[in-house]
């Protein structure tokens, strides 16, 4: 019985501490054509760990200035910002700059309008077809769920971001043994299956401007801030997933306290010991 009890705490104990894991796990070791993401220290990951509101910030106003030229956040609405810590008003503010398509009027058309906190981050392209028609081919991918769909989660998105360069000589041995050729239109990017990219780095030194009193925008700094933005909309309900296992582990010590005392109080009654 003492020892059903301690494994069964054993088993809640380990149940908790998977809900401090933020994205997926990394893959076991580098693969035959990419290098594995390294881990990056996130106040979001562990056990009790919580949004940076102001990286999460910060990383929407990157995406805003950056990213959304090409990439869609079409599973965010705006009105979930409040939980990286903006208010009504600043949400209101921040919709009103989009469009979306309202209901039709009375005559059938459909006319824009200015988006509202309940509406979606609007599409960037109509279609595939016409994302793919703007960018050489290939169809940027929606970011609402990047870091969940990645192997290596934030860790992957913040990588990519942060490892482009010209290819070596020794990178292009590499790519040749493998029968690998850059290209006109990819960049080279060791953090990707294939090592190369359709995608031109997106960040460079001081391409946004924070606001007074936040950290230098260098690349990495803001590779980091839309890495902890992105996996907030990936998993904007980890904080209180985090906060239930919490109280559930809390709920479970006790269980198994008042489990134990009966035993031994039954036991002593009916053993005699």
């Amino acid at each position: 019985m003492k020892k059903s009890l301690f494994a069964f705490v054993a088993v809640a104990f380990v149940a908790l501490a998977s809900t401090g894991m933020s994205g997926q796990a990394f893959a076991a070791g580098n693969t035959i054509d990419h290098i594995e993401a390294p881990e990056q220290g996130w106040k979001h990951t562990g056990i009790t760990g919580t949004f940076d509101r102001a990286a999460a910030q910060r990383g929407l106003q990157v995406y805003r200035e950056v990213c959304a030229s090409c990439h869609s956040l079409r599973h965010v609405a705006f009105r979930t910002l409040t939980g990286i810590g903006f208010t009504e008003r600043e949400i209101k503010a921040i919709a009103a700059e989009y469009t979306v398509m309202a209901d039709p009027n009375e005559e059938g058309d459909v006319l824009e309008r200015n988006a509202q906190p309940f509406d979606y981050f609007p599409l960037v392209y109509a279609n595939k077809q016409a994302a793919a028609a703007s960018n050489n081919g290939a169809v940027p991918p929606d970011l609402s769920l990047m870091t969940k769909k990645r192997v290596g989660g934030e860790n992957y998105v913040y990588s990519l971001l942060t490892h482009y360069r010209e290819p070596t000589a020794e990178d292009l041995a590499i790519l040749e043994k493998k029968n690998i050729s850059l290209g006109d239109t990819s960049y080279f990017n060791p953090i990707i299956s294939g090592n190369q990219i359709a995608m031109a780095p997106p960040l460079i030194e001081d391409l946004v401007e924070y606001a007074a009193g936040q950290p230098k925008a260098t690349l990495k700094q803001m590779a980091y801030d839309v890495s902890v933005f992105l996996t907030w909309t990936a998993e904007p309900k980890l904080e209180d997933r985090k906060k239930l296992g919490f109280n559930v582990m809390i709920y479970l010590f006790i269980f198994c306290g008042i489990m134990f005392f009966a035993y031994r109080r039954i036991a002593k009654r009916i053993l005699g010991h």
